[in-house]
């Protein structure tokens, strides 16, 4: 068995010709107030829900049917945390901030009606606030993110608030465009 040997020379000459990654998401400085995004939809699953609570969100309404239906529920109900979760996924699945998000910071967040198993959702947001931030090439951005079933109905509307990287000082921006 033959082991090849390496120069360092080569290795740096090839971490120098790598490309840029297929995907970017935006720099902060992209993000202008009133832009707005929305991501595909997502089927909730009874193995999402299962998952989800079985790490310790055991709460009765959302493991027993029968008691969901005594409460008033018509089905499998959703907690709240993970449609927020859900909705998280689908926005990071645009590569909106893939490579660019720095920091997530915070969020308000109101549930505006239920997310039953076997309900699609998506998510859409508008940025409401864009502003760099007191030190480095970043900025803080927040959003208002609202998140519809399949039958029009919003049933969270939620305010991030990220920090977002901003982009190389001696590169241009990427005016909403990935590489």
């Amino acid at each position: 068995m033959s082991t090849a040997k390496v120069s360092t020379a080569t290795v740096g000459a090839a971490a120098q010709d790598w490309p840029e990654p297929f995907v970017r998401g935006l720099w902060w400085t992209d993000m202008t107030v009133g832009s707005a995004y929305s991501s595909a939809t997502r089927l909730v699953t009874e193995t999402d829900l299962m998952r989800f609570v079985s790490m310790g969100f055991i709460e009765p309404l959302f493991i027993d049917p029968v008691g969901a239906q005594a409460a008033g529920y018509r089905g499998r109900l959703v907690p709240g945390a993970l449609t927020f979760s859900l909705a998280e996924g689908l926005l990071m699945q645009t590569n909106v901030i893939h490579g660019t998000g720095i920091a997530f910071l915070g969020t308000t967040m109101t549930v505006t009606a239920p997310v039953f198993v076997g309900d699609t959702i998506g998510v859409a947001w508008t940025v409401t606030e864009a502003r760099p931030a007191s030190k480095g090439n970043r900025g803080i951005v927040t959003t208002r993110n609202l998140v519809r079933r399949q039958d029009g109905q919003i049933v969270m509307e939620y305010s991030p608030t990220r920090m977002i990287a901003g982009p190389p000082p001696s590169g241009p921006s990427s005016a909403g465009s990935r590489p």
